[in-house]
């Protein structure tokens, strides 16, 4: 009966631990409006703060989705508890870079998280950061 009893706590402890942590992982659902075509596909870079934000390949997380209308969606799910920035553009030629100019600067449309923009660079991982406590949705304008 002891081991039996054991056994029950045990289960109990395990099963309230793993829903705790669970609990401690959340959804980002970032939704791109103002595309202006259905060429190519829409990059989706995830950051967090140690990361090089907004350097394309040292992402934490990064995808490309296919659009077909003028707004695009992806969810990154089962993130922990932290602070992001989202950084996105529409790769219109699909070539899978962001194509700029002479001088630098982009020819396709980008943005970041909380629309946080600079003059003359990528704004700073604090200007585009997203604290996540909870499932979360944002929404990001293109330009």
């Amino acid at each position: 009966m002891k081991v039996f009893f054991l056994f029950l706590v045990f289960g109990l402890v395990s099963f309230t631990a793993a829903d705790r942590a669970d609990s401690d992982r959340f959804d980002l659902t970032v939704t791109v409006t103002n595309i202006q075509n259905a060429k190519g596909k829409v990059s989706f870079g995830l950051f967090r703060k140690q990361d090089s934000f907004p350097i394309k390949g040292k992402q934490f997380k990064g995808v490309f989705v296919e659009t077909t209308k003028s707004k695009t969606k992806y969810t990154f799910q089962n993130l922990e508890k932290d602070s992001y920035a989202v950084a996105v553009y529409h790769d219109e030629n699909n070539n899978g870079i962001m194509d700029k100019n002479l001088v630098g600067a982009p020819t396709e449309a980008y943005g970041f998280s909380r629309n946080a923009r600079a003059t003359f660079s990528a704004p700073s991982f604090e200007d585009a950061k997203i604290d996540l406590k909870e499932n979360k949705s944002i929404e990001i304008w293109i330009k």
